[in-house]
């Protein structure tokens, strides 16, 4: 973990969770655990989070307010749909590519079920990233350029789902040799075919 001591109570603690939910895991990370890892009380924890769930969704929803921003800012002033979708895919990977225990905690505990089976909780920032997606798509096909039998929101599913599954199927070959030997370069190229697949060209 990176020094603390400039860190805010708060701070340590958002620092401190994500360390530990994504080497031990959530479920098996207690809200003690993480007091005494941030230098800090539980009553700290309950004080700024609320419960341990909400510490898990402020450190999902932190990430996601970095990476929006930046993603409108890079597509909205692109004229070229493909081309929107290019900068979305290698933002996104560079973006995740930058911090292991993110990326390990948006993968594997960012939509697990909680809250004793009944809900997924879904963070904001990450239903603003699907309608960032779901933009672009949908430009697609205001635009004709999109086959009539595919819709926005289930080449989205489906592109997310193929990226998010190598990206786990890649993590997964580091820790314990599962086959995915394949490159960052082999996942971009899928995804870009998966887009090129459903456009009609005039």
């Amino acid at each position: 973990m990176p020094p603390t001591d400039a860190l805010t109570s708060r701070q340590r603690i958002e620092q401190a969770a994500k360390h530990l939910f994504a080497t031990r895991g959530y479920e098996a990370t207690s809200t003690a655990t993480i007091a005494r890892l941030a230098r800090t009380s539980e009553s700290q924890l309950l004080k700024h989070f609320g419960s341990k769930e909400g510490l898990l969704e402020t450190i999902l929803q932190d990430a996601w307010n970095s990476i929006n921003p930046a993603l409108r800012l890079a597509t909205e002033s692109v004229a070229s749909v493909p081309e929107k979708f290019r900068i979305l895919v290698e933002m996104v990977l560079t973006f995740l590519g930058k911090d292991e225990e993110l990326r390990m905690l948006l993968l594997f505990e960012g939509r697990r079920i909680r809250r004793q089976g009944e809900t997924v909780v879904l963070v904001p920032g990450f239903l603003e990233f699907v309608s960032i997606v779901d933009g672009i798509l949908e430009q697609l096909a205001e635009d004709g350029e999109l086959a009539p039998d595919v819709t926005p929101q289930a080449l989205r599913s489906a592109i997310m789902g193929v990226i998010e599954g190598m990206m786990r199927d890649r993590m997964l070959a580091a820790s314990i040799h599962y086959p995915a030997s394949f490159s960052e370069a082999e996942m971009r190229a899928i995804a870009f075919r998966l887009l090129a697949s459903s456009i009609v060209r005039g």
